[in-house]
């Protein structure tokens, strides 16, 4: 357990947490209300039909997956920080993986199978067009020439707004006979689940052994609201290999052995690699990784790592797509598309609304109390190493944000997009004091219940 707080040093605690989740839930609420009251069309989705900041609309419903989604909260709130601070390290990996996987399974069947399918299966997505690949260096060498909404044969929307990567992942599905949209559905489901784990892990060993804190962020890890969007949504996978590639650059970092440090630096960089082969916007994931080797104090992977991340790059180019040449090109295209019909006065901070839905109001607490308590992320402090750990990782998660948004890239769909970055932002809750631990686990719970039964999500 961590020293035991002045009350002087309490008090302002609890301000900043008071702070950051009455702050998050009025940005929400505007962000809601504002378009509407205001008159504003800011265009969330292309239809009439919408409920800004989200890509979806008002939709109440319950389903198949209303009772074991509700009992798995309550068990949750009632037995999960126990269940986390008792079982042995590897069998909490394994319990954390499947209550992961029941959570996800269990909100996207609110829907009914259509809940796992509907998303992968529209004609928006890769899945479609992976189907139709039969030849990867055809399909490599021609994918610039058809990313422009002018081009004969443009690729949906999706396809197009990612690097080729992102719809070769799907190819591979449909290879080896898992391309059905319940298959394919499942398989992105179960990666999915495996985002806690990594998250733990790097937490671990970037604490050198010290379990406490992994141990106190894993039930939002695994409860996080962010499984209404991450259970039917290729950016699960985009998340999931950040998450492996961010933790093995960790067990890198931390390694005893040359041996060790050369084949986790390895996987680091071909998963570091894979992501910006997936999205446009994980270069971001730099940020988090520069936060990691900081924490360790250990710079030797960089070089094994960015090198491997970069044959990953190069390997693609050699095919036929650059992703130096797709990125402009890409640009260009989303701002002919609905992003240029996107107010920028209002997702500019709508953005914030949306990922705070996403991963959770609450998460808004933890990240003012790591901001309030930025000092301690400093090397000098006295802080016990897996707080720092989560500080530290929780501000440069911060950063990626500011930065994502400030480039305008992202209007919009950010509860989507910005998937691969909310593991890192929601482990500032572990920071919170114990006696706001169940309660605010009860408000992430019943943010994903309601979020998943009041609202149809595009995702």
């Amino acid at each position: 357990m961590p020293p035991t707080l002045q009350p002087p040093e309490t008090r302002r605690v609890a301000v900043a947490a008071h702070v950051g989740w009455v702050v998050a839930v009025l940005v929400v609420a505007a962000a809601i209300t504002l378009p509407d009251i205001m008159s504003w069309e800011v265009h969330a989705r292309n239809s009439g039909t919408e409920f800004p900041p989200l890509h979806g609309y008002w939709e109440p419903t319950t389903g198949p997956g209303t009772w074991p989604a509700l009992l798995l909260a309550v068990l949750g709130v009632v037995g999960g920080r126990a269940v986390a601070a008792s079982l042995p390290w590897r069998w909490l990996l394994m319990a954390g993986f499947a209550a992961s996987l029941a959570w996800l399974l269990a909100l996207a069947l609110v829907d009914g199978q259509e809940g796992l399918t509907r998303v992968l299966g529209n004609g928006f997505e890769y899945l479609g067009t992976a189907r139709g690949v039969s030849d990867i260096g055809g399909f490599l060498d021609g994918f610039i020439d058809r990313i422009p909404n002018e081009a004969d044969g443009n690729w949906p929307i999706h396809v197009a707004g990612h690097p080729a990567g992102a719809t070769l992942f799907f190819v591979g599905l449909v290879r080896i006979g898992l391309g059905d949209d319940l298959q394919a559905a499942l398989v992105v489901t179960v990666i999915a689940a495996t985002i806690p784990a990594a998250v733990m892990v790097a937490l671990r060993a970037l604490a050198h052994g010290e379990e406490e804190w992994a141990r106190r962020a894993t039930p939002f890890l695994v409860f996080s609201p962010a499984a209404v969007f991450l259970a039917v949504s290729a950016d699960a996978v985009f998340a999931a290999c950040a998450a492996w590639g961010l933790a093995a650059l960790a067990v890198a970092a931390v390694a005893r052995s040359r041996r060790a440090m050369l084949v986790a630096s390895v996987a680091a960089g071909l998963l570091l690699g894979a992501c910006v082969s997936m999205s446009y916007g994980l270069p971001l994931l730099g940020i988090l990784a520069l936060a990691v080797l900081w924490l360790a104090r250990s710079w030797w992977p960089l070089p094994v790592a960015a090198v491997a991340a970069l044959a990953v790059v190069l390997a693609l180019a050699a095919w036929g797509f650059a992703w130096w040449e797709a990125f402009p090109v890409l640009v260009d295209r989303y701002w002919d598309g609905i992003a240029s019909d996107r107010p920028t006065s209002y997702w500019v901070w709508a953005n914030i609304a949306a990922l705070l839905i996403s991963m959770g109001p609450m998460v808004g607490a933890g990240l003012a109390h790591a901001l309030s308590r930025w000092r301690e992320a400093l090397p000098s402090t006295t802080a016990a190493p897996g707080r720092r750990v989560v500080l530290v990782l929780a501000l440069a998660a911060v950063t990626t944000i500011v930065i994502a948004d400030s480039t305008r890239m992202s209007k919009g769909e950010v509860e989507r997009i910005w998937l691969p970055f909310i593991p890192w932002l929601t482990v500032s809750l572990a920071l919170l004091p114990e006696r706001w631990q169940r309660p605010v686990l009860a408000l992430q719970l019943s943010t994903a219940l309601l979020v998943q039964h009041l609202l149809y999500t595009s995702w």
